[in-house]
């Protein structure tokens, strides 16, 4: 039994078949097929840095707190 899905292609939007009967899926041709992976050598798609700008301003801190003269906050344990 050959179940034909349809899903929209990454590349261009159109509906594509996402089954055997297509050797470009997910993508609707060989041309999107192609042109991503033309991005890709391009270096347009890229996967963020390990580390946020959240974290790098949280490490600033910490920092300016190290070379601070103000002592540390003391915690209570109760």
């Amino acid at each position: 039994m050959s179940l034909h899905m349809e899903v929209k292609c990454p590349r261009c939007g159109k509906k594509a078949l996402f089954d055997s009967t297509n050797p470009f899926r997910p993508f609707c041709s060989e041309r999107c097929q192609t042109l991503d992976l033309g991005a890709w050598a391009d270096e347009q798609y890229r996967v963020p840095e390990r580390g946020t700008r959240d974290e790098n301003v949280d490490e600033d801190a910490a920092n300016d707190e190290a070379n601070s003269d103000t002592p540390p906050p003391k915690h209570r344990l109760n």
